[in-house]
């Protein structure tokens, strides 16, 4: 076989990620099922194409003219011909070898390194890099002549990791045992932990996972704990670059360089199987035990060894999705034929054949790369597709303080053991004792006892959905009455379902990104460190662009590691740069080698237009002491009014060089002057009046050294005429006069950009935070209240602003929020936005403890909400939850019905450039996946109630099949601000015809709890300010009967598609309402299905 073709197709096999099959999951998945059909097409439909483009030139190959030569003299000389190279046919074949041979394998050779070349430049473990190559070791870029250029090596993709499958990975060895289902986690070290031998990650060496070392037991990697469901077993990594000591005892001898991921995951393999502890025998046998694959056959390999691969596999492999690959790839392919594989001095000197021959070439090389690039992009857009795609809510929760509740509920709410086991495992309620006036804790609870805690907070989590749609009713004004808003999901997805609803209406922006330092490092494809960080942090803040305000502004907060990135970022995006403050925030500072040791990191200010101005601080305690004095005005001190320091002489600013006259009452008054200046050396005033009876005349006059010095007043005449209050006279022992005058504190004074508060140190006051909450420390890193609280200050964000945090992390900022509104009885609302673990131990529980009482000890309340904090607590909390991009990825099926395959294997579909050649090339995917679940299945709609994808929880391998919210999904994408969530209505109903066979209700619509017909509607108004009515109902599969249903609940509830009490009627499947054009000629009754996939895969911005 020819090595180059063989190269080619094992790099093909990889670009079409057909190379990896022990990965079942993603595109993988998908890719695996296609693997023999795309197989097939690559050896025997693609590739060959190669050969038949140079059949034409079969007559003049080199190597059948050499035989035909051969064969010619041979039967020359066998005549006796004396001399074999005069006779004509060899004379022919040596001129056609000359001149018109061609070596056609060499031909074929050259294609395919030239295919292999061009497309191995581009590609790397899962990803391609979008580097614009100039010339060997030279790349360009992009210049438009700007006057100063941001350019990264992953600018023109999406970055698409999350750290959560680095941080724990977790799968079940026995799934199907809810009770013991043997739980097994891969948790990667902490940072310090992740030290070896003092080599610490760095850029240009790859990053692998390492088993933990082994320690005193030999086996300190692996252990049984408690958790959730159980025990469960922990196996610890490392994550860093190898060294040699990482070869096993046997293996190192002879080793010049450290293990490879493949080598290392043997070694784990090994280590963890050879574990003899007895406790963990039963453990051990299971990770021992062939590895079944998904069509149900048993691999040669182990489970624990298959889940190492995948482990590996995920945090390895697809880093990036390419905003616009298939652009990418053709332009970079006509420069590289331009550069590599055409040159002008072949064309001159070659003859007329010659130069036929070499154009061929470059058309094969051209005509088969660009089939690879179609299907490439293919892959790429379909990825992108799912990437941009908004994603569905899969639950919703309200956290609602029980003082918004209307009493009716109370009884139910007490009656609630998991709500009360709730309140006493986060709020300590059990502890809480009673008085004389005020009902003390109870079990079960009593309604009085909720009427005394008004900011107890009420989970419907823990209720049965009836009770949460009932309340819902009850309520009203949900989103008026909604202060917080936490999502739980990717940053991006958020970012992109968010948009269509607070679209200009966040005044604030902040956000604590990972450092990307070794403590708090993102993935990142090895030598990509600081340009992953880059497209990270790029791609999140322009899809939040459009949710700020007019006069909004972002807060970045951020260390030495990345601030010179983030600076260049954020200067790209943004028109103002409103301040950026170094931030005092470890005032122990940070150990480092050969460096200085920072205490401090920065908070960048960027507005989104030049109208953004940033708010004052808070006045300290130490501000307050420098004006002590107060008046109607505000806080004052007496300063001298002569100036002192620059610019104090007479001749720096001569017309503030003036007499006062001061009486003997201690009043002062400026004389009648002109300013003159062509009067003494710089100008000055002549005086139209003399002192009055025992008046002094007073000048800037420095006495203090026995020297007169003619200096300058602090402000000039016409304030001290028309201020005389802000003055005082005193008189020394010796009757002399000086004149002081009032310098107040301004209080809407700009920040300053040096942040030096006690308060703001993390590591001290952020981590007691936490454990004052908690009793432990549950997080790494958090960041301390004070300089959140003073970033959203100095971010103006005011009383009644909006305030949006999508790294949310331990969730300071929404803590912040709640802190500000109880000190200025303001109704700011918070959104924040977290992906990881710590969402549900950490972000989640620490709201509801905040909003219950402001002070905690050791996790447990210092002391009550006092009225007037309760009053300005939250009210309702939503919290969502996402689907990801993986639950995305893993929940597409692929189909392809027996119509499109009769007419892919029809005679004339086959051959280059034919229907099953544009099919597979182009859209496969996307046919073929239509309708999966992930990807909006409509039919799914039938039962709004009833649709279901597979999820993953959060850092494990684990899916479990949930109800999507497809009500809550909706109102995200068309923006709508609800005003009324109905309870859900059901009906039964019989019908009849009439003579004419037309189907009538028989009677009326009978309200009844099992009936068929299912009803809940919305109401609110979009973005634009259009009255929507959303109805959403369940469709027997009988048209005509729900239809006319439809039609008669539609005028039970008083509704009409005639009337103005709503723009907009929004209805789920086909039906019979009346329907009219709106003045902007857009029809007003819509179908929920059309908007629903129109919506959610629109690419705005992409």
């Amino acid at each position: 076989m020819n090595t180059q073709f063989e190269k080619l197709v094992r790099l093909l096999k990889e670009l079409f990620q057909l190379d990896q099959p022990d990965l079942d999951f993603g595109l993988y998945r998908i890719m695996h099922a296609k693997s023999a059909e795309v197989t097939q097409f690559l050896d025997e439909n693609l590739l060959p194409q190669v050969n038949e483009a140079f059949s034409l030139y079969k007559t003049a190959d080199k190597v059948d003219l050499e035989k035909e030569l051969a064969k010619a003299i041979e039967q020359a000389q066998a005549l006796g011909v004396p001399d074999p190279e005069a006779i004509p046919k060899v004379k022919e074949l040596r001129a056609k070898l000359k001149d018109d041979a061609v070596d056609i394998g060499a031909l074929e050779n050259e294609v395919y390194d030239h295919l292999y070349r061009f497309f191995r430049r581009y590609y790397s473990e899962g990803d391609f890099l979008a580097k614009r190559v100039y010339k060997s070791g030279a790349y360009a870029i992009p210049y438009e002549g700007e006057e100063v250029k941001l350019h990264w090596a992953n600018r023109d993709q999406y970055y698409i990791k999350t750290s959560e499958y680095l941080r724990d990975y977790a799968f079940r060895l026995r799934p199907e045992d809810e009770r013991k289902p043997m739980r097994v986690h891969f948790r990667l070290a902490d940072a310090t932990e992740g030290e070896h031998g003092n080599v610490k990650v760095s850029e240009g060496k790859d990053r692998v996972f390492i088993l933990a070392a082994p320690g005193e037991s030999g086996c300190d990697f692996i252990a049984e704990e408690d958790g959730e469901q159980g025990k469960e077993l922990v196996i610890r990594f490392e994550y860093r670059p190898a060294t040699l000591t990482d070869w096993s005892d046997g293996a190192h001898a002879g080793k010049s360089k450290p293990p490879a991921q493949k080598d290392l995951s043997m070694l784990v393999a090994q280590r963890v199987l050879a574990v003899t502890d007895a406790s963990l025998a039963s453990w051990i046998a299971e990770l021992s035990k062939p590895h079944v694959t998904v069509g149900g056959k048993k691999a040669d390999y182990t489970r624990l060894e298959a889940h190492i691969t995948r482990y590996n596999a995920r945090n390895t492999f697809d880093y990036f999705i390419h905003k616009d690959l298939g652009t990418f790839l053709r332009r970079e392919l006509d420069f590289y034929i331009k550069n590599e594989v055409m040159y002008l001095d072949d064309v001159e000197n070659e003859t007329t054949t010659r130069v036929e021959q070499y154009l061929s070439k470059i058309k094969v090389i051209r005509k088969i790369a660009g089939k690879i690039i179609a299907f490439l992009a293919q892959l790429e857009d379909f990825q992108k597709k799912l990437w941009l795609k908004k994603k569905f809510v899969v639950e919703t929760q309200y956290c609602i303080t029980v003082g918004c509740i209307p009493e009716a509920f109370y009884q139910e709410v007490a009656d609630n053991e998991a709500q009360r086991e709730e309140w006493v495992r986060l709020l300590g309620i059990d502890e809480i004792n009673g008085d004389l006036t005020t009902p003390g804790y109870s079990k079960p609870l009593n309604p009085d006892f909720l009427k005394a805690h008004p900011t107890l907070v009420m989970n419907t989590q823990n209720f049965h959905e009836d009770f949460a749609t009932r309340l819902l009713e009850a309520m009203g004004e949900v989103d008026q009455q909604t202060d917080g808003v936490l999502v739980h999901g990717e940053n991006f997805q958020a970012l992109l379902l968010m948009r269509a609803r607070y679209r200009k209406q966040v005044k604030c922006i902040y956000i604590d990104p990972p450092y990307n330092t070794d403590a708090s490092a993102i993935l990142y494809k090895n030598d990509y460190k600081h340009s992953s960080w880059i497209s990270l942090i790029e791609n999140r803040i322009t899809a939040a662009l459009s949710i700020l305000e007019s006069d909004g502004i972002l807060c970045l907060a951020i260390d030495d590691e990345e601030a010179s990135e983030a600076r260049q970022v954020l200067d790209s995006l943004f028109p103002k740069i409103v301040g950026i403050a170094v931030v005092r925030s470890n005032p122990q500072s940070r150990k480092t080698k050969g460096k200085f040791s920072p205490v401090h990191e920065y908070a960048l200010f960027f507005g989104a237009s030049p109208q953004s101005v940033p708010g004052s601080l808070e006045i300290t305690e130490k501000r307050l002491a420098r004006y002590p004095k107060e008046d109607e005005k505000g806080r004052f001190a007496w300063m001298n009014f002569i100036r002192t320091g620059n610019n104090d002489k007479r001749e720096d600013r001569p017309k503030l060089y003036y007499p006062i006259f001061v009486a003997q009452d201690d009043t002062i008054r400026v004389p009648a002057m002109t300013w003159s200046s062509a009067t003494g050396e710089n100008g000055e005033y002549v005086l139209h009046e003399s002192p009055r009876n025992k008046e002094i005349v007073v000048a800037p006059i420095d006495e203090g050294n026995g020297n007169p010095i003619e200096k300058n007043w602090h402000r000039g005449p016409d304030r001290v005429s028309t201020e005389p209050e802000e003055f005082r006279i005193r008189r020394d022992v010796n009757g002399k006069v000086s004149i002081d005058f009032k310098t107040r504190m301004d209080e809407n004074s700009a920040p300053m950009t040096w942040w030096d508060h006690n308060e703001y140190a993390s590591a001290n006051y952020g981590a007691a935070e936490l454990k004052s909450l908690f009793g432990h420390k549950p997080f790494d890193f958090p960041k301390a209240l004070s300089l959140v609280v003073d970033c959203l200050r100095a971010a103006n964000a005011s009383p009644k602003a909006t305030i949006m945090d999508f790294f949310a992390g331990s969730g300071t900022s929404g803590h912040a929020v709640i802190k500000l509104n109880r000190e200025d009885d303001g109704r700011r609302k918070f959104i924040v936005v977290e992906t990881g673990n710590c969402f549900d131990t950490v972000l989640l529980p620490r709201i509801k403890k905040v909003t219950f009482t402001p002070e905690w000890k050791d996790g447990k309340p210092k002391r009550l909400a006092t009225p007037e904090e309760a009053e300005r607590s939250p009210r309702i909390v939503k919290v969502i939850r996402l689907e990801s991009y993986e639950d995305a990825l893993n929940n597409l099926e692929t189909r392809r019905t027996d119509t499109q395959q009769l007419l892919l294997d029809a005679s004339d579909a086959q051959g280059a450039d034919g229907l099953k050649e544009q099919y597979l090339l182009r859209y496969m995917l996307d046919v073929e996946t239509r309708g999966s679940q992930s990807l909006l299945n409509v039919q799914a709609f039938t039962d709004p109630t009833a649709y279901k994808l597979k999820v993953r929880r959060p850092g494990s391998d684990e899916s479990r099949e949930v109800k999507v919210d497809l009500l809550e999904t909706f109102n995200w994408l068309i923006g709508i601000t609800v005003k009324h969530i109905a309870a859900p209505q059901t009906f039964s109903a019989a019908f009849e015809r009439d003579s004419e066979k037309r189907l009538h209700l028989k009677g009326r619509l009978k309200q009844n709890a099992d009936g068929p017909y299912w009803f809940r509607t919305v109401t609110g108004a979009t973005p634009d300010g259009r009255k929507t009515l959303i109805i959403w109902r369940k469709l027997t599969g009988e048209p005509e009967q729900d239809n006319l249903v439809l039609d008669e609940w539609f005028t039970k509830q008083g509704y009409s598609a005639k009337d103005s009490e709503f723009d907009l009627i929004y209805v789920n499947g086909g039906n019979n309402l009346e329907n009219l054009k709106t003045p902007d000629d857009l029809w007003k009754v819509r179908l929920i299905e059309e908007d629903f996939n129109r919506l959610m895969f629109e690419m705005e911005g992409a």
